[in-house]
């Protein structure tokens, strides 16, 4: 996540001979890096272990005469070879209690902490007259470096012409930010089933990790129907990344392959439990989070002292989905035209709409007579009752590469006639029967106060909006709100977002003559989600560019 303020410190000083210190695994990962002119390999395991081996390093250090140290990197020791190695001008962050180390101590920003990485290093340049936006991060591969990797593929039966899905189910951080491996097992055969690289291109998967992942690679294979190449623990970091461009797309948990993926430029589904998304997400807007937000979320911590609720909450209908979603994106950027989009264009449609119009937008969706019918209180499972429409509605939601968030209240907690773990099942049933239909959630909060109590998640106070932003990071004023009730229409005003009253809920119509009355109609009436969603996607539709040459 380093990578664009090295590439800034390029920009800055393009003159400069750049050289970095850092670990072995790190060096492997930069060699022939267009910004870097020499590596220094920091051994911290072996030559340059403890006091006599970084005071060697210092020496190292004098002897290059640099003129100039940054260090992103926030550790004292850091500073202190910096420092000993007789080097001038020390840029740093003021953490760690080493500011007496550093000729220019840079103060940490103000919410630095919930901003990404990426953006947290190029602010360390500010000082040095960086003022450019951020950019992604980018790694390099060799021509013959992807030639091996071909050949090496080609022996476990990966032909060239083949669409390749990499799985990377493990962690050297903990166990804490691993997903279930049956699910990764039960993800990547149906992409394989369903032939996601295209019509007549057969689907390989290859399971990547590092060493001590062997067993975890294997395990996944032996619960596969299709036959994986395994190379977890089989590769340097220098192979692993070449095996990394070859794919597709990369299915992943938050670590460093993932990283590697999306500055290769492969299309990334990263699941993400007990990691702070905010931080480490994969740079940019080209990859696709999935997540099961949860109060204890993000602890940060390597095992789960509990229940791992965080992961088990993440279904493989969700994590299939959003797979499906990024090919489509990729294929739509190829301008390509996927089968579906047209029977959604012919039945919904007589303009095409891009499966991206959407990407970047939040539709929050009330629960009760928006989604399902408004039975005064649904108690249980088996009371569930999908509108007619509503799946299909969401799962255009979804190609558009819009977020979708459920929020509802229910204060039939408050008032004993069901428990959280009865809401838990209620919702559980809910996201099955939407992925049964194609769709899927981004998440789902609820109020479960008295309306007595005062709270500030009950619509339409803005609590569960302002939940939202803060565990996905979605903006608001950009924003639909869709609902059956007045509530909902005022949430919408209060958070900066586009109202849409659907007529499918009890009071519906009573809610619709009081908000004409007080002045505030909503922007627009529907009578499903159906019809609402329509409205949603002619608005995207207008605001986009007309397409040029064959684009289409």
């Amino acid at each position: 996540m380093s990578e664009p303020a090295l590439t800034a410190v390029r920009r800055l000083f393009p003159s400069a001979e750049i050289v970095l210190l850092v670990k072995p695994a790190v060096a492997d990962l930069f060699r022939g890096h267009p910004a870097v002119d020499g590596i220094l390999v920091y051994e911290d395991r072996g030559a340059h272990r403890g006091l006599r081996g970084q005071w060697a390093l210092a020496i190292t250090l004098r002897r290059h005469r640099f003129d100039l140290a940054i260090l992103f990197q926030n550790a004292f020791e850091a500073a202190v070879l910096a420092f000993l190695g007789g080097i001038p001008r020390r840029y740093g962050y003021a953490t760690d209690g080493r500011r007496l180390l550093l000729s220019h101590a840079i103060p940490v920003q103000a919410g630095a902490k919930q901003r990404h990485q990426v953006h947290y290093y190029l602010d360390l340049l500010r000082p040095l007259g960086w003022d450019q936006p951020a950019a992604a991060p980018r790694l390099f591969v060799s021509p013959d470096e992807e030639a091996e990797a071909n050949r090496r593929l080609a022996t476990a039966g990966i032909g060239e012409a083949d669409f390749v899905v990499g799985i990377n189910p493990g962690s050297v951080y903990g166990g804490a930010k691993r997903w279930l491996p049956e699910r990764f097992a039960e993800v990547a055969d149906r992409m394989v089933r369903d032939h996601v690289g295209g019509p007549g291109r057969p689907v390989r998967v290859v399971i990547v990790g590092g060493r001590g992942e062997e067993a975890l690679g294997g395990s996944i294979a032996a619960r596969m129907h299709a036959t994986p190449a395994v190379l977890s623990g089989r590769t340097s970091i220098r192979e692993l990344t070449a095996i990394i461009k070859r794919c597709g797309l990369f299915l992943t948990n938050d670590t460093g392959p993932m990283h590697i993926a999306a500055a290769l430029g492969v299309p990334v589904v990263a699941v993400f439990g007990p990691t702070d998304w905010r931080n480490t997400a994969p740079f940019g807007d080209r990859h696709e989070l999935v997540r099961h937000p949860v109060d204890c979320a993000p602890c940060l911590l390597r095992e789960c002292p509990i229940d791992h609720r965080c992961m088990t909450g993440v279904t493989v209908d969700e994590v299939y989905l959003a797979a499906k979603r990024q090919l489509e994106a990729m294929n739509d950027e190829r301008g390509m035209v996927s089968e579906q989009r047209k029977q959604d264009d012919a039945e919904h449609s007589s303009l095409s709409v891009h499966h991206a119009a959407l990407r970047g937008v939040t539709v929050f969706l009330d629960r009760d007579g928006t989604l399902n019918r408004d039975m005064g209180y649904v108690k249980t499972p088996d009371e569930l009752d999908l509108l007619p429409g509503v799946s299909e509605a969401v799962a255009r939601l979804n190609r558009a590469g819009a977020r979708v968030i459920v929020i509802t209240n229910q204060s039939g907690v408050a008032r004993g006639f069901f428990t959280l773990a009865d809401l838990d099942a209620i919702h559980a049933k809910l996201r099955a029967e939407l992925a049964a239909g194609g769709a899927s959630l981004d998440g789902i909060y609820y109020c479960p106060h008295h309306p007595d109590d005062g709270c500030v998640c009950r619509k339409p106070q803005p609590g569960l909006v302002e939940r939202a932003v803060q565990d996905l990071g979605v903006d608001p004023s950009g924003a639909y709100v869709v609902g059956d009730q007045t509530p909902d229409v005022e949430l919408a005003r209060r958070v900066g977002a586009r109202a849409v009253l659907v007529m499918s809920g009890p009071s519906s119509a009573e809610a619709l003559e009081n908000l004409k009355s007080e002045g505030a109609a909503p922007e627009r009436v529907a009578t499903s989600l159906a019809e609402a969603v329509d409205w949603i996607l002619d608005q995207a539709r207008s605001r986009q560019p007309e397409p040029t040459g064959s684009a289409r």
